[in-house]
C-alpha cells in the first residue's frame, strides 16, 4: 500500500501536466500567444519553421516563433495525436494550426525536467 501511495505521488504531477500543460501549450499555439508558449521552453529549443532549422536559446526561439505568428496569424489549433515515451520522460503531440491563409502541421516534443515538461523541439511545416 505504501508503495502504491509513493507511486501515485510521483505520477500525479506528470498526469497533471498532460492535461493542464498540454492544454495551455495547444491553446497558446492556436491563439498565437508567444508569452504563454515560451514559458514552456527549455533553455535551448530546436525549432523548424518552414526553411529555418536551428537550435536556439529560449529568447531567440521566442523571437522566431513570434515573427512566424505575426506573418501567419493563428486562428485555431486542432490536436491530432499525442503520446508518451516508454520511460515516461518525454511527451510529444502533433496538430494542425489554421492561420489566416494556410494550415501548418505542428510537432512539439517535450522532455521531463524535475516535475514539469519543457519544450525541446517545435516544428511548423506547411501541410
Amino acid at each position: 500500500m505504501k508503495n502504491l501511495f509513493i507511486a501515485l505521488c510521483f505520477a500525479f504531477p506528470m498526469l497533471a501536466f498532460t492535461v493542464a500543460g498540454q492544454s495551455a501549450i495547444t491553446s497558446a499555439i492556436g491563439s498565437g500567444d508567444i508569452e504563454t508558449l515560451s514559458t514552456y521552453f527549455d533553455d535551448t529549443v530546436e525549432i523548424c519553421i518552414l526553411d529555418l532549422e536551428d537550435l536556439l536559446d529560449k529568447d531567440e526561439a521566442k523571437d522566431q516563433i513570434a515573427s512566424f505568428f505575426e506573418e501567419h496569424q493563428p486562428k485555431s489549433f486542432n490536436l491530432v495525436h499525442d503520446g508518451t515515451s516508454k520511460g515516461k520522460d518525454s511527451r510529444y503531440f502533433i496538430g494542425d494550426l489554421k492561420t489566416s491563409g494556410e494550415i501548418f502541421r505542428v510537432y512539439v516534443y517535450l522532455m521531463s525536467s524535475s516535475d514539469n515538461y519543457l519544450i525541446q523541439e517545435i516544428r511548423f511545416e506547411k501541410k
